[in-house]
């Protein structure tokens, strides 16, 4: 797979190479991956609001995937508990 080459706007490139002393730099420093912030502002609202629907669909399928999961298991082992 190969990888596009990604062009950063003046401004875009102000945040993904911060200046010292910054938040920006302060959260680069904790670990934060600023090129994903830029990402996401690329996004228009609406496009976020896709987005986020999207993660917390898919989370609630992995919640239930992960309760069957642990019923299954408890039938298995033959116990009965209640959640």
């Amino acid at each position: 797979m190969t990888m596009d080459k990604v062009e950063y706007t003046e401004a875009e490139r102000w945040l993904i190479e911060p200046q010292p002393g910054t938040a920006a730099a302060r959260a680069r420093d904790f670990g934060v991956d600023l090129s994903l912030t830029v990402s996401n502002l690329r996004l228009t609202p609406e496009e976020r609001i896709r987005q986020l629907d999207k993660f917390q669909a898919d989370m609630r399928e992995l919640r239930k995937a992960v309760i069957t999961a642990e019923q299954n298991a408890r039938h298995r082992a033959g116990t009965k508990t209640s959640r």
